[in-house]
């Protein structure tokens, strides 16, 4: 394998976060605002225009039929939807107008308190809209069960279907849609066949105009099927039944205003309520259908392949605190003028998706097509046949009672609070209907908390516990009876299959577990796929989870007993635990090596204890057994052969075949806290490894003894032809610490003559002409943190100096990297691509992120309480300061480094 990871190209010293101007935003949050932009008018918005504007004024026309509303009332919402609505909503491309969902309501509204008391509540709705859109309470209403939404616009369909039936049928609709379905079969016997005809003819046409074959359909399916089923009804009607009831257009001076509401405050209040309830919602959920319409589009996706995609775009997740406060405007206005409610629509506004519009100049530009139309076109208007008309609104009612939402809802066993809520609307209404609902969806999610199945079965001396369904206190009875039916002492496994378990049950649980151990049990509990409970459920049901080898791998020392020795020895010395360390827990050195007080500690103890391999420990009063250095090697060896051979044993077997091939020769440190397959994520056979102390690289021509590093580079890239070199330093390196405490008296011991391959670093840190290496986004934390960094960065120019490296690199073969890994943080820096080269001059180390290197680099190195990017808060006043200072006759770009003292 290979530890390239895609880093940035360029190479500056700190990273700020990107402004709003730039137009990159987090994920999950309202777009950013366009600042100073004008609204202009692309000539796909223009013809999306007017292919919305076709299908909203019938549908306008419709809506206002079935609410029994004066019918320049479903343009007047029409057009303040379009206009208002799109102007200041927060989903460009949704379009809003006459509330489908609303037609019930409307109508029975009108029916009890009269138009101009239905203008005022409209306008008590809208006001409700703008305060939750300004209390950012939007997504909240989205938080509703879809059950309970689908089933609330389903009911609301059927209601529209059976109200608009009866209209189609030459008849007048009842009160409700109960006693619309009861009054069908009498209306049925005494119909007469004319508006029943051009009923049905429009719903033919409304079927099969998207469905037309070849050529010259295509060339006609451009016109809305709406508008041509409207106008086919009508040009029959003209000549075949000129008497049949036709759209009536009163003057616009006798069009009522609202009146200040009179009736029940509460009655009017829950009005107001349900028409805030159903509008909000219908909007909300259209404009996350919008989104994603919007998101297909932009992928390259539509829904008629006659249609071409355009141009991928910039998409835009909508703001849904904005769009309500839209809706709730245009709500205020559209009562004021005497309209309609208004919402956003699915159908209009999945035509103006698919008709190419590119932002909300199309949705603007229809609600002008429908205002001057409202003006200019009542003749024209006039000639529209009611029934045609009732059957377009009968079709929209069909098609709120979607098939899928019924599968879905199916397969996530919701479908009796989804029924339940249909059932409710119907016979009660909206609002009852969601009410209804709600307490469905309550009593059934008790249900399933309380539905626990406790099985026991033996298996020959050992029983099986499978516990299905949740544990919580209701089941602690019937979880108590099995349990205590088991014979004490045995042994068990206890299958708990389910995402959820409250204090209770895990008492009872727990405490029987330990009754069992205590009398020489042993019980084992495992989920339903067989694994542990103990195993995280990321670790269980991943296929690829290299750091699971290393994770507790000192558990054969069974360092959670007490009288532990590392435990023991903190006790006996009164040495304190890590912040956040527990007893037992296993931790290992801290960064500054064997000099930590801890295992100071521990020294002393064992020089007092002499050759003795027991240790008393002070408050137990029992000897615990030290694992000896031969004892830990054979456990380890034993637990290798058992948990971990069976696993790689056909991976080495084809190594040993093939040869190795590794990829990457790595040079690092022998400090035993690195593990570099573990930190790579590497296999058997990925990594040509060599460790050595303060991961030195000697310069060609060094005094024999130091020639193993070089065979081995030498090797790896003649011989195994690796494509790239990595020298990784770490943190807290022993290493770099004996070389900023090195003395000019030092001992030539056999260490300090490895180390003196180090000194160049050392030059290299306290040179003036020279920056000193960062980490992107902080300085240094010290001296010798810089030390470590500055090392990785002279230890490759140490190795361009090889002869064979050279050569690699000059064929472009061979590649170079250099590497910082923070122990404490568990944490990979990589070096800037330039420096790692040795063709730039900013020695800047990025942290890796853990996303895919192949997609995009992870930066997140902002610290927000460093607005400047400069470095982490701090008093760095003794470190240099590194500055960069150029000749005048040297070209831009090429400025000497120089170090002064801050």
């Amino acid at each position: 394998m290979s530890a390239c990871v895609r880093i940035r190209h360029d190479h500056t010293a700190h990273s700020s976060p990107p402004s709003r101007a730039s137009g990159i935003k987090r994920p999950h949050s309202p777009p950013p605002p366009r600042r100073g932009g004008r609204f202009r008018i692309a000539g796909a918005d223009l013809s999306a225009s007017i292919t919305v504007f076709l299908i909203a004024v019938p549908m306008s026309l419709g809506l206002a039929v079935a609410m029994d509303a004066p019918l320049e009332a479903g343009l007047i919402s029409a057009a303040v939807g379009g206009i208002v609505a799109g102007l200041l909503g927060g989903t460009p491309l949704q379009v809003s107008g006459p509330s489908a969902g609303l037609t019930v309501v409307t109508a029975e509204l009108i029916q009890i308190y009269g138009w101009r008391t239905t203008c005022a509540i409209t306008i008590g709705a809208g006001l409700l809209q703008i305060l939750l859109g300004s209390l950012r309470a939007a997504r909240g209403a989205l938080a509703v069960s879809p059950a309970i939404v689908h089933g609330t616009l389903a009911g609301i369909g059927v209601a529209i279907a059976l109200a608009q039936l009866h209209i189609m049928l030459g008849a007048s609709p009842k009160s409700s849609a109960a006693a619309n379905a009861l009054a069908l079969p009498e209306q049925l016997g005494r119909m007469s066949p004319a508006a029943p005809l051009i009923g049905a003819l429009t719903i033919t046409v409304l079927v099969v105009w998207p469905r037309l074959p070849g050529r010259i359909g295509r060339a006609v399916r451009r016109l809305p099927a709406a508008l041509a089923s409207v106008a086919i009804a009508t040009a029959v009607a003209t000549v075949a039944a000129p008497g049949i009831a036709r759209v009536d257009l009163p003057s616009w001076r006798s069009h009522a205003l609202p009146e200040l509401p009179q009736g029940p405050v509460l009655a009017l209040a829950t009005a107001v309520f349900t028409v805030l309830l159903v509008a909000s919602l219908e909007s909300l959920l259209a404009a996350v259908a919008v989104d994603k319409l919007t998101a297909d589009r932009a992928g390259g996706r539509t829904a008629d392949s006659a249609t071409p995609a355009p141009a991928a775009q910039p998409v835009r997740r909508a703001d849904l605190d904005r769009e309500l406060r839209g809706q709730g405007v245009a709500n205020v206005l559209s009562g004021l003028l005497g309209g309609l409610p208004v919402s956003g629509g699915a159908v209009r506004s999945s035509a103006n998706v698919r008709a190419g519009a590119t932002g909300r100049a199309a949705t603007v530009l229809h609600g002008v097509w429908v205002l001057l139309a409202a003006g200019l076109l009542v003749t024209a208007l006039e000639w529209i046949p009611l029934a045609a008309l009732a059957a377009l609104v009968m079709v929209v009612g069909f098609q709120m009672v979607n098939y899928a939402h019924i599968r879905n809802v199916h397969r996530h066993r919701e479908f009796l609070v989804y029924g339940a809520t249909i059932t409710g609307v119907l016979l009660f209404g909206v609002l009852e209907g969601v009410a209804i609902g709600i307490a469905v969806a309550v009593a059934v999610a008790l249900h399933r908390l309380a539905r626990t199945r406790i099985t026991v079965t033996d298996q020959g001396g050992q029983h099986l516990v499978i516990v299905r369904g949740q544990l919580t206190f209701l089941a602690v009875p019937r979880l108590s009876r099995a349990l205590g039916q088991l014979p004490r002492g045995g042994d068990a496994v206890v299958e708990l299959d389910g995402f959820f378990m409250d204090h209770a049950a895990y008492e009872t649980i727990q405490d029987w577990s330990d009754t069992q151990t205590a009398q020489g049990g042993h019980v084992v509990f495992t989920g339903r796929s067989g694994g542990r409970i103990a195993e995280p459920a990321s670790a269980a049901h991943s296929c690829c989870r290299p750091w699971t080898p290393w994770r507790n791998h000192h558990c054969h020392d069974r360092p959670d007993q007490p009288g532990h020795p590392v435990d023991a020895r903190r006790a006996a010395t009164g040495a304190a635990f890590a912040p956040g360390e527990s007893p037992g827990a296993g931790q290992g050195p801290t960064a500054s090596g064997c000099a930590d007080a801890d295992a100071r500690a521990a020294d002393a103890v064992d020089a007092t204890v002499g050759s003795t391999d027991r240790l008393d420990t002070p408050g137990h009063g029992a000897a615990v057994p030290r694992r000896t250095g031969a004892h830990r090697l054979a456990s380890g060896l034993s637990s290798f052969q058992r948990n971990t051979a069976p696993l790689v044993r056909d991976e080495l077997a084809r190594l040993a075949r093939e040869g190795q091939c590794p990829s990457q020769l790595f040079i690092t440190c022998a400090d035993s806290r690195l593990v570099t397959s573990m930190i790579t994520a590497s296999g058997p056979g990925d990594l040509f490894t060599v460790r050595n102390v303060g991961n030195l690289v000697p310069p060609p021509g060094a005094e024999a003894g130091d020639d193993s590093v070089g065979a081995a580079i030498e090797y790896a890239v003649d011989v195994l032809e690796v494509e790239s070199i990595t020298v990784c330093g770490h943190s807290g390196c022993g290493a770099m610490q004996a070389l900023m405490n090195s003395k000019p008296d030092t001992p030539q011991t056999s260490l300090w003559r490895w180390l003196r391959h180090g000194l160049p670093s050392m030059e290299r840190m306290t040179s003036r002409h020279h920056a000193w290496a960062r980490i992107s986004g902080r300085l240094p934390a010290d001296e010798v943190e810089q030390l470590c960094l500055t090392n990785v960065v002279q230890q490759l120019d140490h190795l361009r100096a090889h002869e064979s490296v050279a050569r690699r690199l000059a064929e472009g073969a061979l590649q170079l990297h250099g590497m910082y890994f923070h122990v404490g943080e568990a944490q990979a820096y990589l070096l800037a691509e330039g420096a790692s080269a040795g063709s730039g001059v900013d020695e800047v180390f990025d942290r890796v992120g853990p996303c895919d290197p192949n997609h995009a680099h992870p930066y997140d190195i902002t610290d927000l309480s460093d607005p400047t990017g400069l470095g982490v808060p701090g008093d760095h006043s003794a470190m240099p300061s590194p500055t960069i200072t150029a000749d005048p006759a040297d070209p831009p770009g090429s400025g000497e480094l120089e170090r002064t003292s801050a």
